[in-house]
């Protein structure tokens, strides 16, 4: 089967040039260990091996120090089952301080372990792989970001129109098992993907001991998605603390299985809200989660509104990671206290600022657009651009610098 390219790889080979250790991490089944074996193969040879390997993983945490021993170049595979290992990953680079010594890739978020945290910084740089972005999947690279930024608007060609247009892509998501497979089976996929992700991987992070319960709370989690993370409301409903549903939120985030969306706090002449949004990271997994097919998408306006923000915002994210406007750029979200909200705001480190708006109608109203014109206001020059994406098929200005977008721009 062809591979896809992903947008990433360009991203990953340059900074084995230029650092001692490169990390790709992302979910389990987005395509790490495709990705990291194709480069050791080819633009970075080197000696591949995984720990998923029950003989390789029992080595590797035996005698980490040997493991990592000699001069080749590794390529090391779920390099978080191994805690150990990246300590003797720092021994090696700190006395042989070649680039490139070695590519490594985790399905949870290494960069909280508290024994990474202490031991790699300067040492190596992460990339993260989300599951295939809707850009990949059609073979564009995404300009998308570059052109909000530029100030130019979006122009796209014959977009889909309407959510029936949409739905299969957004049911669909981006894991490539289930882009690949028929209803059925994509919904026998992310039944195991979970059963697997939340049977094994929630207790060797060790923060938590009960998949169980860290199943409901990622069941209430997608119920919620796109909306201010409410971990009483969710613990009342399961019967647990809220800070147990913390932890259990900060769990499935280490395992990219969520997105918490932090507030923007900045200072625009109203109190802010500081609650941080939830997103399932893939809007196929969200759609299996709460039993939404492209029917019900199309037919049920409330729940299709949720799920095609979340859509539109992993999207962004996925496209943020390989642009190069990712150093310094930031993702929240922005509300305050009288109503105002905007959906995204993307803010780079010199303070320019994007925002973005979803509605899942073709027929969007002007004043959709109202957090976008106060961030405008309120922001002069540092605002760039404005878009509010549907599902209609024109684009049209509505006032200086913010524009109604088809939300097929992501990827057109």
């Amino acid at each position: 089967m062809r591979l896809i390219p992903r947008h990433i790889r360009p991203n990953l080979v340059e900074a084995l040039t230029d650092t001692r250790i490169a990390c790709v991490l992302g979910p389990r089944q987005s395509g790490k260990s495709t990705l990291i074996r194709a480069i050791a193969e080819d633009e970075h040879p080197a000696r591949y091996v995984t720990l998923d390997d029950p003989a390789t993983l029992a080595l590797a945490r035996e005698d980490p120090t040997g493991f990592v021993a000699g001069p080749e170049r590794m390529a090391i595979d779920e390099v978080q089952r191994a805690p150990d290992l990246l300590l003797a990953l720092k021994v090696v680079v700190d006395t042989d301080q070649s680039r490139g010594r070695f590519l490594i890739s985790g399905s949870a978020n290494i960069i909280t372990h508290p024994r990474v945290a202490d031991a790699l910084p300067g040492r190596v740089e992460y990339l993260t792989l989300w599951p295939l972005s809707q850009a990949e999947l059609a073979e564009r690279r995404p300009t998308f970001l570059d052109a909000a930024f530029a100030g130019e608007t979006p122009q796209v060609d014959d977009p889909p129109v309407g959510r029936a247009a949409y739905g299969q892509r957004v049911v669909r998501g981006g894991f490539p098992e289930a882009v690949r497979a028929d209803a059925s089976r994509r919904q026998r996929f992310f039944n195991g993907y979970v059963d697997s992700i939340l049977g094994r991987e929630v207790e060797e992070l060790g923060s938590v001991r009960d998949a169980d319960a860290s199943a409901r709370v990622l069941r209430l989690a997608a119920a919620r998605s796109a909306a201010l993370t409410n971990m009483s409301a969710i613990g009342q409903e399961l019967g647990i603390d809220h800070k147990t549903v913390g932890n259990h939120l900060r769990s499935l985030e280490q395992l990219f299985m969520v997105v918490r969306l932090p507030a923007w706090h900045a200072n625009l002449g109203h109190r802010v809200v500081r609650t941080p949004k939830l997103h399932i990271a893939d809007s196929g997994l969200l759609c299996s989660l709460i039993g939404a097919d492209a029917e019900r998408l199309t037919n049920d306006g409330t729940l299709a509104g949720s799920v095609f923000e979340t859509f539109a915002v992993t999207e962004i994210l996925r496209q943020a990671g390989s642009s190069a406007l990712t150093p310094g750029l930031a993702l929240h979200h922005y509300r305050d206290q009288p109503g105002n909200e905007v959906d995204l705001v993307l803010e780079r480190f010199n303070g320019d600022v994007v925002g973005i708006e979803v509605k899942a109608a073709a027929s969007p109203h002007p004043r959709d657009a109202a957090g976008l014109k106060l961030l405008r206001d309120r922001l002069g020059e540092r605002f760039k651009q404005g878009l509010l994406l549907h599902l209609g098929g024109t684009t049209i200005p509505i006032g200086d610098r913010i524009s109604i977008v088809p939300l097929a721009a992501l990827w057109e």
